[in-house]
């Protein structure tokens, strides 16, 4: 699998299935965000979506839900190799979280700009304006980022959800 900061035919094709994992979260009552690990050739480890809402924590983003996961079922060097397929980009929380897993790669689809531009002010989303690269480029390990690609697309789980 690709471990660059473009973002192949395949990682789009990733990217598409993290996004249907959000509108899934929206179905279960929580904030339209979803991830998935893929190992190196490309093959779905794990999913997780948002659970804000249902488990009553605000660390249930897709994000930290699936680095938990992961986190027990694969060591850091495993993780190493994998990459992070989400719908949006991850928030700071959530690289954080990633950093410290030792993910070697995330791809997002949605900026946390353009998640800004769709959420406004609401207060289920003071979104954190801190690019994920930020994050990452802070750590002592190196962790690859592409991204964002298919806004668009990404958007639609959030239309109507925020007004």
């Amino acid at each position: 699998m690709n471990m660059s900061s473009t973002v192949s035919d395949a990682d789009l094709h990733l990217l598409r299935q993290a996004i249907e994992i959000s509108k899934n979260a929206v179905q279960h009552g929580n904030h339209p965000f979803g991830a998935l690990l893929a190992d190196g050739e490309g093959q779905v480890l794990l999913q997780a979506e948002n659970t804000v809402v249902t488990d009553g924590d605000a660390t249930g983003h897709a994000e930290t839900n699936l680095v938990r996961l992961a986190s027990r079922k694969f060591g850091a060097p495993i993780l190493n190799d994998c990459t992070l397929y989400t719908s949006c980009e991850p928030c700071a929380m959530c690289s954080g979280a990633i950093y410290w897993a030792g993910i070697g790669r995330v791809v997002y689809a949605l900026a946390e700009t353009s998640l800004l531009a769709l959420t406004g002010s609401h207060p289920e989303n003071p979104t954190l304006e801190v690019p994920c690269r930020i994050v990452f480029n802070g750590g002592q390990r190196h962790t690859s980022v592409a991204g964002p690609a298919i806004e668009a697309e990404a958007s639609h789980a959030h239309e109507g959800f925020w007004n």
